[in-house]
């Protein structure tokens, strides 16, 4: 199991396997009612991206951090430097992922 934290603050994200190199830090936003679920705008999280982590992964930090979140986080589509990412995406170092929820409207 991954060991991921997240934080309003820059938090530390282990990636079991990961070879060394520079540490980097996601940015990782929530929208909407995701926003309002987590309670916070925006996140940042730190580690060694070297092994990569995915798309789910950074998904069940946010779950963990923010547990009352998660039916909201289970159900939002994900974008990684804007481009909508599946669950086993690999996020690049110093990437920016977004929890967008889904919405109705014109």
């Amino acid at each position: 199991m991954n060991d991921l934290v997240l934080s309003d603050q820059v938090a530390d994200l282990s990636l079991p396997g990961a070879a060394g190199g520079g540490r980097d830090v996601v940015s990782v936003r929530y929208w909407a009612g995701a926003k309002a679920a987590t309670g916070v705008a925006e996140e940042a999280l730190t580690g060694d991206f070297a092994a990569g982590a995915t798309v789910a992964a950074i998904r069940a930090a946010a779950v963990a951090r923010h547990p009352q979140a998660e039916a909201v986080l289970a159900v939002c589509a994900v974008l990684v430097d804007g481009l909508a990412a599946d669950p086993v995406a690999v996020v690049p170092a110093a990437a920016t992922v977004e929890f967008l929820p889904p919405f109705a409207g014109g």
